[in-house]
């Protein structure tokens, strides 16, 4: 989806994307003309006794970083959370949006509802954005695109499963939820996100999933990506049970900035915006 204008400037070869959640964002300045990471951020909202409207709290972020308020050909804004979910073209009409949500998660009438095209994949990602964000943008700004974070993971996901035929399951960790991605060859045999909040909860959705899918825990590749890490309970629990774990390769990302592996493989969405 976009929010744009008409205005049209010279070309000055650089594009920002903001990651928004309701806990903080990401961001990250790139040079579209050679291809690489100029500079990037993430900002974490205090969590306080009193409520804040979260409109406040990006508003103090911004004053902090210049960057936000500079002038780019391409403004990319990335929504962070847990209400999407995917729809073969064959079966996706736009009038219905809500009733294809409303399986996996609590849906209200005034809910606003929009979808990402997938074209490569004939599927289309159908999400609820954080609308007061957008509004928030717009303001500050200007035009921009935006996308749900799951638009772009499952299909950096699907490009990397291209000739190959093995199952693979690939989990993006988050603050309070993760999903869970299944693929072989290019095409999504799964999708969906959980809740969690101990590494009991983390093992038991991921060993469900493999027995839905007919994933042999003592064959199948398990790869991670996200908020996890290696000397972490949850990583811990998850090498326990899995036979084949490992961190999702980010090496050739990384060709395109000067951040370490581990910040990749956090930030590998907004890496790839």
């Amino acid at each position: 989806m976009a929010f744009q204008n008409t205005n049209i400037t010279s070309k000055l070869y650089k594009k920002l994307s903001i990651q928004v959640s309701l806990t903080g964002f990401s961001f990250c300045c790139f040079d579209t003309l050679n291809n690489t990471i100029t500079s990037f951020n993430e900002v974490k909202f205090e969590t306080t006794q009193k409520p804040t409207k979260i409109e406040e709290s990006f508003s103090d972020a911004f004053k902090k970083y210049p960057e936000l308020k500079d002038t780019y050909d391409e403004i990319m804004v990335i929504h962070n959370n847990n209400l999407s979910t995917f729809v073969p073209t064959a079966l996706f009409d736009e009038n219905y949006l809500g009733s294809y949500l409303q399986y996996n998660t609590k849906v209200f009438e005034t809910d606003f509802f929009t979808f990402d095209t997938i074209s490569n994949y004939e599927m289309n990602a159908v999400y609820i954005p954080y609308v007061n964000i957008n509004n928030f943008l717009i303001d500050n700004v200007g035009s921009f695109d935006y996308k749900h974070v799951n638009s772009i993971l499952v299909e950096k996901i699907l490009d990397a499963s291209r000739n190959n035929d093995d199952k693979k399951m690939i989990v993006n960790f988050n603050q309070e939820h993760f999903e869970i991605i299944v693929v072989q060859n290019q095409k999504l045999l799964l999708f969906n996100s959980f809740e969690y909040n101990t590494p009991e909860d983390f093992i038991y959705y991921l060993l469900f999933t493999a027995e839905q899918s007919n994933l042999n825990p003592e064959i199948f590749p398990l790869e991670l990506l996200g908020t996890i890490e290696k000397n972490d309970p949850f990583y811990a629990i998850a090498y326990k049970y899995i036979r084949n774990v490992s961190f999702l390769d980010v090496s050739t990302l990384q060709e395109k900035n000067d951040f370490s592996t581990a910040q990749n493989q956090k930030h590998y969405i907004l890496f790839q915006s």
